[in-house]
């Protein structure tokens, strides 16, 4: 998303080059020249002039749509027609073992406890806890070479020797891969080996979750403690475990191209994953050179073809003086819970370290039982989605009256009843994902307490409520911007606004598809549906829609530059972001197909950080480049330093965290040994909190400028918080995130994953002396930045402007926003 920032200074210019390089000499010569070669600055217009004419757009925009929705239809397809079969086993005898009822009330109980929010499935979900596919994997190996090491000692009076254990090492693996299903009866059929190797993987999971095991890997007392329901959980984990590692049939590995890797039980990287790393990075590379042609054409431009038509930057006299319309004055309270959420976010963060570390214990405050791990990681996911996105709500509700030079009537009760429909959705799905799990709703746990998906935990009714919200957001939008249409002009800077807030609710509705009992394949796709594109696509576009407008008002950049910058960005987007999210598909069951476009679009997404590491010195020097030389040091006036600043890191997190900590896992090779480690929560905290989470603090803070008495304002508590934030998060990612995702990389390659997510391993050692060590930058993160600046912007409830009806401020402040 932050394209937008770094690349608003090279996209104006439209058909006005050409009139100055018609007047320029020194071009005038260079034309000449190269009417010669038959290249230069006809070719450069050519290309140029295409992207710049606004009547061409249309065209590759619905290219780029019907590609990516055919191939996210290819991806729908194939997890219907793909998916490993939610089946039965039996012995050979015909004895039942688990029936597909059995594996779906497995299932339902691990939704049920948000079990995702503790350990993962297919490596997705949380990466403290063991992965359950794999370790149990890992215990079926196990009791399968266990089992014919009995045998093989009952047949022959003695233990096998060296030779004969790898014998039998490779029976376990023919045994392991061997596919049973019998598609006719809908059934698979497990030999001895195999159903002793399951009534040991059960004898496991009561041990664990009844807490009868000295290496118990999970954590919580009294958590599941119905035998039943347990014995239900290890018939689905077994089934996981099963998908894992038989073979699909007519392949040579299985539903999972052999994810996770277990040597001792066959599973290795396949030739496909292989082949397809290495045709992702051809991609990547050619790409690549594609993107840095078009840098150096779009270089030749000046940079004066890119300012904004007035010399005056937005200064601190505009902001002095400006007067907020009532729905601007209203925006505060939206921004108010936000800072109050996030601090609520971070602190629930901190509970759920101390679930692995007990710093607080030496404070005597005990919270597992209370408020246990799957719920404080619940808010914490949730929790920073809630305030990111009521940060853009309130973003947009202040900038309409702007966009449409005045306020409209009877905006103040829609946008009141916005509010309190958010704060029921907040508290009422908070207090359900502490309920749900804790069994206290009953069968009513998957509508009002937690659904068990990561990211999307809260209850299918708060899902609904979340609906109603969206669309009530999306007509308070439309009424405030409809003065602001212009006929003619479907890529105005208003249009894209209500283009982006039309797609967020209708993506969203994919969450609504899957129930609890539907096979995981298929329902996790639906899940990753709302989770990437929901998120990245279509919220990606409206942020960059804002914080373009805002630049535009700050007067760093004019309206005609960012309104090309956005249709960029939606190209980029668009194309590599939807088929882009087949790279969460590699190891959840789905064919060779879906890991082909995950490997060459997901590596694609990273494409456009090339941009930003180009041209990364010319969004820094913006405001010199938009006042014609002015230096840095003579910016004293310029009213928004500080959200200006937060710009700048998401630019530096967006190449960082999302680029280069994002890029080193997203090849199949790598994913394949990576995906369920902590290059995973290294990569999403960095992208998360640097990008999204800088860009709603820019926005709350450049509207919070506006709304407060000038006396309020603390410029250098703004500045002491920015660096605590940022820092804090660096801090986190090099004391632990990147190097606990590094030895657990290690640890994956030498011993397998099941290993590297045990308690053994996360529990002791180096790892927990890591996560220790987070808690430097969590500390100054939390304490230095997140608090101070709560504070500040809560106590600003006393320190309003009050609002007036005369539209004179709207005018000053939009002075830079012209058609």
């Amino acid at each position: 998303m932050v394209q937008i920032q770094s690349r608003t200074i090279r996209m104006e210019g439209g058909r006005k080059h050409d009139d100055v390089i018609n007047q320029s000499k020194t071009l005038s010569v260079y034309k000449v020249k190269n009417k010669e070669t038959g290249t230069g600055e006809k070719g450069f217009k050519k290309n140029i002039d295409y992207w710049m004419d606004t009547k061409n757009w249309w065209g590759p925009l619905v290219f780029i749509l019907i590609i990516s929705l055919a191939g996210v239809g290819m991806i729908g397809f194939q997890t219907y027609n793909d998916a490993p079969p939610m089946t039965g086993f039996q012995t050979q005898d015909g004895a039942l073992l688990i029936s597909k009822t059995d594996i779906e009330k497995g299932q339902i109980v691990f939704h049920k406890y948000a079990l995702m929010e503790y350990g993962s499935f297919f490596g997705d979900g949380a990466q403290r806890g063991p992965d359950f596919t794999a370790e149990a994997l890992h215990q079926i190996s196990v009791h399968v070479n266990t089992y014919y090491q009995e045998q093989f000692k009952t047949q022959n009076g003695r233990t096998a020797n060296d030779n004969e254990q790898k014998v039998i090492a490779e029976k376990v693996k023919e045994d392991l891969k061997n596919n049973g299903y019998d598609s006719a009866a809908d059934i698979v059929v497990l030999n001895d080996a195999y159903v002793y190797a399951l009534e040991k993987v059960r004898d496991y999971y009561q041990n664990v979750f009844l807490d009868t095991s000295s290496e118990s890997s999970f954590p919580l007392k009294n958590y599941i403690t119905d035998k039943e329901e347990i014995l239900s959980l290890s018939n689905f984990f077994f089934w996981g475990a099963w998908v894992c590692v038989t073979e699909r049939p007519g392949e040579s590995f299985s539903y999972t191209h052999n994810w996770p890797y277990d040597a001792e039980a066959g599973n290795t990287p396949t030739s496909p994953v292989v082949l397809w790393s290495v045709l992702g990075l051809l991609a990547f590379v050619l790409v690549c050179g594609i993107v840095l042609y078009f840098i150096g054409q779009y270089n030749q431009l000046s940079n004066k073809f890119f300012k904004p038509s007035s010399k005056e930057l937005l200064t601190a006299r505009s902001v002095r003086d400006f007067v907020p319309t009532k729905t601007q004055r209203a925006s505060y309270k939206f921004f108010f819970v936000a800072i109050i959420l996030f601090f609520v976010q971070v602190s629930s963060g901190f509970v759920t370290i101390n679930e692995f570390v007990d710093y607080l214990g030496f404070f005597g405050v005990e919270f597992s039982e209370s408020f246990p791990i799957t719920v404080s990681r619940s808010w914490h996911l949730m929790l920073s989605l809630y305030w990111i996105s009521t940060c853009w709500i309130a973003s947009s509700i202040f900038i309409l009256p702007i966009l449409a030079k005045r306020e409209v009537e009877h905006q103040l009760p829609l946008i009141n009843l916005l509010f309190v429909l958010l704060v029921v959705l907040v508290a009422g799905s908070l207090t359900g994902m502490v309920l749900g799990p804790m069994g206290v709703l009953g069968d009513w746990w998957h509508a009002l307490g937690h659904q068990g998906w990561e990211f999307v935990d809260f209850g299918q009714a708060f899902q609904v409520l979340l609906i109603l919200i969206f669309v009530l957001w999306g007509i308070v939008v439309f009424r405030g911007m409809r003065p602001a249409f212009v006929k003619g002009m479907p890529w105005n800077l208003p249009n894209w606004i209500m283009y982006s807030i039309i797609g967020i609710p209708l993506l969203f509705i994919s969450g609504f598809v899957a129930r609890p009992e539907t096979n995981f394949v298929i329902a996790d796709f639906w899940r990753w549906m709302v989770v990437h594109m929901w998120v990245e696509a279509f919220f990606e576009v409206f942020i960059t829609v804002i914080v373009s407008y805002l630049m535009v008002l700050m007067g760093l950049v004019s309206r005609n530059a960012a309104i090309r910058v956005i249709y960029f960005a939606t190209i980029l987007f668009l194309g590599t972001g939807l088929l882009g999210i087949s790279h969460n598909f590699y190891w959840n069951a789905k064919p060779v197909a879906t890991m082909a476009l995950g490997s060459i679009f997901s590596t694609l997404q990273f494409v456009p950080l090339i941009l930003l590491t180009v041209e990364a010195w010319r969004f820094k020097n913006m405001p010199r480049i938009a006042l014609e030389g002015v230096k840095p040091s003579e910016l004293g006036d310029f009213g928004f330093p500080e959200v200006f600043s937060f710009l700048i890191a998401v630019n530096f997190w967006n190449f960082f965290g999302a680029g280069v900590l994002g890029i080193i896992i997203n090849l199949p090779i790598m994913n394949y040994y990576e995906h369920g480690t902590y290059l995973t929560v290294n990569h999403a905290h960095a992208a998360l909190m640097g990008v999204y989470g800088n860009i709603s603090l820019a926005a709350m803070l450049f509207a919070t400028k506006l709304l407060f008495k000038p006396k309020k304002w603390s410029k250098k508590l703004v500045k002491v918080s920015f660096w605590s934030i940022n820092i804090g998060l660096m801090l986190m990612v090099l004391l632990d995130l990147l190097p606990a995702g590094t030895i657990q990389f290690k640890a994956v390659v030498e011993n397998g994953l099941w290993f590297a997510r045990s308690e053994a391993f996360i529990g002791g050692g180096v790892f927990q002396s890591l996560t220790w060590l987070r808690s430097i930058g969590a500390c100054l993160f939390l304490f230095g930045g997140v608090i101070p600046l709560m504070l500040f912007i809560v106590s600003g409830a006393a320190s309003l402007k009050r609002s007036h009806r005369s539209d004179k401020s709207l005018i000053q402040i939009a002075r830079h926003d012209s058609v």
